[in-house]
């Protein structure tokens, strides 16, 4: 019969072997089997385990940018209001979001279905074809605005006021998502947008504006930092920031998040790539 130790049954026997006391070949018969709370206490590997936020305290002037992918960012204030951008229902971010927006030229930017306990929904179209939607709210320290565009329509028209941009102001940054931006801005949307800090950018060069025009959008905006989005490949991505490189430097981040602040902005405009899928 073979005896099975506990973990404190192990130490005595090796201390008795070390004063003498118990030969070695009787630490050879036994086996041990770990405490229950052993098995169920040891975690197995991280990777095994689902993704999850692990929230961090943002100071009153900071904003966290994190990179769900495709064109949904989740923007996190300082008084935690939490923004899901182009919100649908193919990508999402791990959290539920207190505010989504949302713009209508393909389903992988809008849900005709979003979450009851979503607070703010914000569609970036009005509900009359061709009329223009205006948003204006404020949630505790995020104000939340839309600047409307025209979008291509399927007949190979333009509808008008089918795309918005989004502007986000809050510590003291402002932060515009381009949404699913078809065309150049004119001087009036310029001024409507107003300065920005940050500007989130579709840069496929087809489905969206051709990167001429969106290089035209970005230098007009000035934002000291630009984070691109929605390009299906590798490909598609380097073949625009090739193109950027000709005017603006170009920096990747390791992880999909980023902390701004106005202090830690760059003094020269630049692409930030966070990595999305």
């Amino acid at each position: 019969m073979v005896a099975i130790a506990t973990p404190r049954c192990i130490l005595s026997l090796f201390a008795a072997l070390i004063a003498g006391l118990v030969p070695a070949s009787a630490i050879e018969r036994v086996q041990v089997t770990p405490a229950p709370e052993m098995n169920e206490g040891c975690p197995g590997l991280i990777a095994s385990r689902p993704l999850r936020p692990i929230p961090a305290a943002l100071a009153s002037d900071q904003v966290r940018l994190t990179y769900a992918g495709h064109s949904t960012f989740l923007i996190e204030s300082p008084k935690l209001v939490r923004i899901a951008t182009d919100y649908n229902d193919y990508v999402r971010p791990p959290v539920l979001p207190d505010v989504v927006t949302m713009n209508h030229a393909h389903t992988t930017h809008y849900t005709d279905s979003p979450d009851p306990a979503i607070k703010h929904v914000l569609r970036g179209w009005a509900a009359e074809y061709g009329k223009p939607v205006r948003h204006d709210v404020q949630i505790r320290d995020v104000r939340v605005r839309n600047v409307p565009t025209n979008i291509r329509s399927y007949s190979g028209g333009t509808e008008m006021h089918g795309n918005s941009i989004f502007v986000f102001e809050v510590a003291n940054l402002c932060i515009a998502h381009l949404g699913h931006l078809h065309h150049t801005l004119t001087q009036q949307q310029l001024n409507e947008i107003g300065r920005v800090d940050a500007v989130l950018v579709p840069v496929d060069g087809s489905y969206t504006l051709d990167m001429d025009g969106m290089l035209e959008v970005v230098t007009a905006l000035k934002a000291p930092l630009m984070i691109p989005m929605h390009y299906f490949s590798v490909y598609t991505l380097n073949r625009f920031l090739d193109r950027a490189r000709e005017k603006f430097a170009v920096e990747f981040s390791d992880t999909p998040s980023v902390v701004i602040s106005k202090t830690t902005l760059p003094t020269a405009p630049r692409f930030l790539v966070l990595p999305g899928r």
